[in-house]
């Protein structure tokens, strides 16, 4: 009896195919890949146009699996987010889009099980802060001032709210 096996795959959510790296990742183990492929585009459709990681568990034994998606980056949800083709090189002087700051609360609870912020808000200043590096102004100012106001409380209500939902 032979252990399950683990693999681990980047893929265009919704784009999957059995080509390489999950083709010749799995053809050892006997599955059949385009089941495999279809479970892993069904699960990924949501993320469509972003980098998703996937894991993929199999017994070649009995060849079944199991699919794991996780989420993507918070780059690749801020890129889907304002439908921009790419980041800033230089995002001091180069602004490539404005957040709003309920897309930003969005994506820090997309984020935030996977975080090691303590908080929603803690989560929501991490994603402030990629927006920084990345070229993005967040309801039209630098994220750096939404961080302050994050602490000052501003978005609380906001931010309860996204909680609760």
């Amino acid at each position: 009896m032979t252990a399950k096996k683990t693999f681990n795959f980047l893929v265009d959510g919704g784009k999957a195919t059995g080509g390489p790296p999950i083709g010749p990742s799995l053809g050892p183990t006997g599955l059949n890949i385009m089941m495999v492929i279809n479970k892993i585009n069904e699960m990924t459709k949501d993320f469509e146009g972003m980098k998703v990681p996937v894991k993929v568990i199999a017994d070649p034994d009995t060849k079944e699996f199991e699919v794991e998606v996780g989420v993507p980056t918070t780059t690749a949800l801020i890129v889907k987010e304002l439908k921009i083709e790419k980041c800033s090189s230089n995002s001091k002087a180069e602004k490539v889009g404005d957040l709003s700051i309920e897309a930003a609360i969005k994506i820090a609870k997309t984020r935030y099980p996977l975080s090691v912020a303590r908080s929603l808000k803690s989560c929501l200043k991490e994603i402030l802060g990629t927006c920084v590096s990345i070229g993005v102004t967040v309801a039209g100012k630098d994220p750096r001032e939404v961080q302050k106001e994050v602490s000052a409380g501003t978005y609380d209500e906001l931010i309860a709210k996204a909680e609760a939902e």
